[in-house]
């Protein structure tokens, strides 16, 4: 089946409006090939200070020394607190998720509180304040500790809240057969509802988390040594901080990073498309149903007997008036099959 969902909010262009779309994109490379020049001549000759791209400056950050004493230390502690937070927010967000929406009244109040509150508060702002409360307690590695606790905090309630939304965004009949088929409420909520929220909250939570592995960098205005902090130790010594940053390693492997994670996400949403009650195409397009082919399977024109045998006649005065009649009648409409003679009559 073609992919349709590109063309719900617009219509795909034309001839004409494709030549457009492509002169338009050449104008736009020229113009950005055009200011990356500009920029390497203006570094290549500044107005005041020496010249920016000589080997002199370049070669203290590509040396061997600068790999094993900066940037591989700096990366594994970045991937080091990524994995902690990534594991930490996923737990936290699980915990808090479930707790608003358990019937029981405190839980849901507290939880609430607690999730709100660490949207609210910035992430740097939480870094610094457990970062000095960490130093006054005598904790070791302070500032670790504290860009992980925040990261936590402030990831894990968005996902929380994505447990919200994906639990209310399931289908009224979940709920209602689970306590038909006797379950309690905190029953249906962990063991029907839940499972199918984390397929649903699947591709979102995963490009939230991707803001971990970026929001690590917040951590070197505590003094933690991560990568972005290692290579400002590096450019400070040899003063060439925009060689350090330039080939410092976590922009490379954010962008691959990123651009990994949005495709998993991606195949995610399709694969638990199933299994939280609704298909893909459902949810991008609604509820609305789609005609049928008029000239294979009939539209306005087709014969009004081609549809006859799929819906049943009103019953008589005489079936009304007799339900054993009306239920034999029944019966054997269902014994002939889909026919015309399956009708009410």
């Amino acid at each position: 089946m073609a992919d349709t969902s590109n063309s719900v909010l617009f219509d795909q262009p034309g001839p004409k409006g494709r030549r457009t779309i492509r002169i338009v994109n050449w104008v736009a490379a020229l113009i950005f090939v055009g200011v990356l020049v500009l920029i390497l001549m203006r570094l290549h000759n500044p107005p005041d200070g020496e010249n920016q791209l000589s080997w002199e400056l370049w070669k203290p950050a590509l040396e061997r020394e600068a790999w094993t004493d900066f940037y591989l230390p700096g990366l594994w502690m970045t991937v080091k607190a990524s994995i902690v937070a990534v594991v930490g927010s996923v737990v936290f967000g699980l915990v808090f998720g479930v707790g608003r929406l358990l019937p029981n009244v405190v839980l849901r109040a507290i939880s609430s509180v607690v999730v709100e509150f660490c949207r609210a508060v910035p992430v740097l702002l939480l870094m610094i304040f457990f970062w000095r409360w960490f130093a006054f307690a005598g904790l070791s590695s302070p500032s670790y500790w504290a860009v992980v606790l925040a990261l936590v905090l402030y990831n894990g309630s968005v996902v929380a809240e994505l447990v919200r939304s994906g639990v209310g965004n399931l289908p009224n009949g979940q709920r209602e057969a689970s306590l038909a088929l006797g379950l309690t409420e905190t029953q249906s909520l962990m063991q029907i509802e839940v499972p199918q929220a984390v397929y649903a909250m699947l591709p979102a939570a995963v490009t939230q988390l991707v803001v971990v592995l970026k929001d690590t960098a917040l951590g070197s205005i505590i003094m933690y040594t991560d990568l972005l902090q290692e290579s400002r130790r590096l450019g400070s010594m040899y003063f060439n901080i925009l060689q350090t940053l330039v080939v410092t390693l976590p922009r490379l492997l954010g962008a691959v990073a990123s651009g990994r994670m949005a495709a998993v996400a991606h195949a995610a949403a399709h694969r638990g498309a199933g299994r939280t009650g609704t298909s893909s195409a459902d949810r991008d397009h609604g509820s609305v149903q789609r005609q049928p082919d008029r000239r294979r399977q009939g539209g306005r024109g087709a014969p009004l007997a081609r549809h006859a045998a799929h819906i049943p006649r009103a019953p008589s005065r005489q079936q009304r008036l007799d339900p054993q009649l009306a239920a034999h009648a029944l019966r054997a409409g269902l014994r002939r099959g889909p026919s015309r003679s399956a009708g009410w009559r």
